[in-house]
């Protein structure tokens, strides 16, 4: 199998997995308990604690430990939204975030908030001179992606942390597709909080952080004992937690070295497949995304068909969020590029990782290739296209 859909997950690293196995049938305590074996728990805990908080530039005690992206994004929105609802009820994010950022959006919504959904440019980003417009006397946070996982583009996190700074407005950012693949500083990108997810780095599913900058207080969203400052309650997940911090330090050990490696056989595919194949197209930022990550479209073609031709030939690929795959409805990221719905359903994502090789690169391209010739055949938008 060739994969190539690490924004969906990645698989976890040896090393990940052999940090986390003593927890699982030796050091098995629970770590709020007084004994040695629940000691030996905490220790590991605040270990990886403190190389979660290296990785993203962070203080220790600024980092929360949860079951994933999607709670840290629950908790950051729907923390901050509770704790100043009398202040505002005024919430920013962009129309192309994640569903975990979405629906939790709709969600407030429901409940007495009112949202505002900014527009992207067609290249997938946001433009601060909108986001200036939107705010209000009653804005109490914004919240948007670092980079997105369907096109891998880039947003200009720093300078909305500026502007969010500038009106006195909590600052999130969901960093779940970028922490471990880019540069992640917190002081840097000017956020108040920041969601990360260990199984996009090669580390477990089920475990991730948010960070919540000292000073920052959020309301608790579920409710229990006092782990974690009293704002993620419920027994630790200790060997998930040793995972993500050893998955942190490998990957920040590795970073500027691995960008180099994916961003040149990303580079490769993309010239490749836009030269070779007539009316492909890539979605997204040419330059502004990430290393590991290519959105193309093909005219006349639908992406679940062609994902599963790539499947055939043992090519793991998408056409977009793994979250959304079981939807029928085009893309809401692609529609928001401007595209019409039938473009939007011609795409096929490929997103890279370490484990991917040079030479696998001419077997990816012919597939793809092969695939859109067949499919364009029995394809009646092609061939009306075509008359």
């Amino acid at each position: 199998m060739i994969y190539m859909d690490h924004s969906a997950t990645s698989p976890v690293d040896i090393e990940v997995f052999n940090a986390m196995k003593p927890y699982f049938v030796e050091s098995y305590g629970n770590a709020s308990t007084l004994y040695s074996l629940g000691r030996e728990a905490r220790r590991a805990m605040e270990s990886s604690r403190e190389k979660v908080a290296s990785i993203i530039g962070a203080n220790t005690d600024e980092i929360i430990f949860t079951s994933g992206g999607t709670e840290s994004d629950n908790i950051a929105i729907k923390g901050t939204a509770y704790r100043f609802k009398r202040r505002g009820n005024h919430i920013i994010t962009s129309n192309i975030e994640h569903p975990a950022v979405d629906e939790t959006c709709k969600y407030l919504e429901k409940n007495g908030f009112e949202v505002t959904y900014l527009p992207v440019e067609k290249d997938g980003i946001v433009n601060s001179s909108d986001l200036e417009d939107a705010i209000t006397d009653k804005t109490i946070l914004i919240t948007v992606m670092h980079a997105n996982n369907e096109i891998g583009t880039i947003q200009p996190i720093s300078e909305i942390g500026e502007i969010a700074r500038e009106n006195k407005i909590y600052f999130h950012a969901d960093a779940v597709q970028s922490v471990g693949k880019i540069p992640v500083n917190v002081e840097e990108l000017n956020v108040d909080m920041l969601s990360l997810s260990a199984h996009k780095l090669y580390g477990p599913k089920g475990v991730g952080a948010l960070y919540i900058k000292k000073g920052v207080r959020v309301e608790p969203i579920i409710h229990g004992g006092g782990h974690e400052k009293g704002i993620r309650p419920g027994t630790e997940n200790v060997a998930g937690i040793v995972g993500l911090g050893k998955a942190c330090e490998i990957s920040e050990n590795n970073l500027e070295e691995e960008a180099q490696y994916l961003t040149s056989m990303r580079d490769e595919l993309i010239k490749r497949v836009l030269s070779e194949i007539d009316e492909s197209y890539l979605n997204g930022h040419p330059t502004k995304r990430l290393p590991n990550n290519i959105n193309f479209r093909f005219t006349g073609i639908e992406g679940e068909s062609l994902v599963l031709h790539l499947d055939s030939k043992n090519i793991a690929s998408s056409t977009g969020s793994a979250c959304s795959s079981k939807k029928l409805e085009a893309s809401h990221v692609l529609m928001a590029l401007g595209l019409k719905e039938v473009q939007a359903h011609g795409s096929l994502r490929l997103t890279l990782g370490k484990e991917n090789k040079v030479e696998d690169i001419d077997y990816v391209i012919e597939s793809i290739k092969n695939a859109v010739d067949t499919l364009r055949k029995m394809s009646p938008l092609w061939c009306q296209a075509k008359v």
